[in-house]
């Protein structure tokens, strides 16, 4: 099921991208001591307390002058509201309460969603009493923290995941496929459901975001079971946010988390852009079968070279993902739509395929034989036992002596050994070396 959604909102740099840095464990953001640096809105996953939940740094709003940012400020605050379970509301210590703070949090009060009031920059004792100041934002105790000196967070997550809601069961059986359809507004995901199920269950439009929340539809096809899950387009139209399609990315997560497979679709007309590929990311980082749909290729002028040239350049721009099939369709027309079911139950096998030890072992030990490991100061990698711990997606754990020796360009080449004798078609296969111990 899909975790539940942290976003940390406030104004600009008040130490946003910092704090999320500090919560997922990694420097994914761009931390710089100036407004508005961090170029897009970025999400990581955390676990506090054995709660594992998605985290969104919402400072991805470029700030185009000292006018923009009171619009900007109240552009983040509002996605938040939509998509977050619970909000982290930065404020700054050593700047004080601020009018762009107020007006941040007269918009979170209306929403009634749960929200910690996290003070940066207490760096010192000194500091400390200037926490006080924000109990006046109406949202209980403000919690004092540093983002520099990592004091602060645990107290920070008590709060915040203790407000997350409970976890709700997965409705469907474990027969059933679930599908998902993402990517950036106007691709036509909408138009494809309904080419799928036959019938007009979903609002189709041209204007982009006109979806106004994930649906769930299921239905039957020659004896298989699916649910389609239908990613929500921007619920609020305007210039504002018409302008972010970045912002469609949270819906996307949501709908890749609850999935076996993933629809990635593109437009065919327009071609490949930046957000495809941010997009096509996160499915491939979730592990989940997937499959590029390029649709709308009726209306894409055509010869007998034009699908040659649209599969190189996907697999020139998704490098990451050359495991995933391509399928060229029209929703609108039903063009080539019979191809996709078939392709969506063998990814799904694939996906949930377990290889016996014993065949497992003898495609390694080939392997081996063909290209032996490397060596590190006269020392040889030498590995003594390969096993599939798990399924969706196949992960396989490769027992050695040394693993600090394990390079990734080998780990590469002994995936695509054991994808060259097992298919895998369609689903990412994740190794992990592990040393070798006396139990195993």
């Amino acid at each position: 099921m899909a975790r539940p959604v942290i976003a940390i909102v406030g104004r600009p740099n008040v130490g946003k991208s910092t704090i999320f840095n500090r919560i997922i464990g990694d420097r994914l953001a761009i931390v710089e001591d100036k407004p508005g640096v961090t170029r897009d809105r970025l999400y990581g996953t955390g676990e506090w307390n054995g709660r594992a939940f998605n985290i969104v740094d919402t400072g991805g709003i470029e700030i185009e002058g000292e006018d923009e940012i009171m619009k900007s400020v109240r552009m983040q605050a509002e996605l938040a509201i939509e998509e977050a379970d619970v909000i982290i509301f930065m404020v700054d210590a050593k700047s004080g309460l601020t009018l762009a703070d107020e007006e941040v949090a007269h918009i979170l009060f209306r929403s009634h969603k749960p929200v910690v009031v996290a003070v940066n920059k207490v760096d010192n004792q000194g500091r400390a009493d200037d926490v006080y100041e924000f109990y006046g934002l109406g949202f209980g105790e403000p919690i004092g923290i540093s983002g520099s000196h990592g004091t602060g967070i645990g107290d920070l997550l008590d709060a915040a995941v203790g407000k997350l809601p409970e976890i709700e069961e997965d409705p469907y059986d474990e027969d059933v496929i679930r599908v998902a359809l993402i990517g950036r507004p106007n691709v036509g995901k909408s138009s494809l459901v309904n080419a799928l199920l036959g019938e007009e269950r979903v609002i189709v439009s041209d204007v982009a975001g006109t979806t106004r929340d994930a649906i769930d539809t299921p239905f039957e096809r020659d004896g298989q079971r699916y649910v389609l899950i239908d990613t929500a387009g921007m619920r609020k139209r305007g210039k504002v946010y018409e302008s972010t399609e970045k912002y469609s990315v949270m819906r996307a997560l949501k709908a890749i988390e609850r999935a076996d497979v993933v629809l990635i679709v593109i437009n065919g007309e327009e071609g490949i852009i930046e957000q495809d590929k941010h997009i096509a990311g996160y499915a491939h980082e979730a592990g989940r079968a997937c499959i590029f749909v390029v649709n709308k290729w009726d209306v894409v002028e055509k010869d007998d070279k034009t699908m040659q040239q649209f599969t190189q350049k996907i697999r020139e721009q998704f490098l990451f993902m050359t495991y995933a099939p391509i399928v060229f369709l029209s929703a609108r027309t039903k063009q080539r739509l019979h191809k996709l079911l078939p392709v969506v139950n063998h990814v799904s096998e694939q996906h949930a395929m377990r290889i016996q030890t014993h065949l497992l072992n003898d495609v390694v030990a080939d392997a081996v034989a063909i290209n032996p490991p490397p060596t590190d100061k006269g020392k040889r990698l030498r590995i003594n036992y390969v096993t599939q711990v798990s399924v969706r997606p196949p992960t396989i754990v490769i027992f050695v002596n040394a693993p600090e020796i394990m390079h990734f360009s080998y780990e590469r080449y002994l995936e695509n050994k054991i994808r060259a004798a097992f298919d895998f078609e369609g689903t990412p296969v994740r190794l992990f070396t592990r040393r070798k111990s006396e139990e195993d």
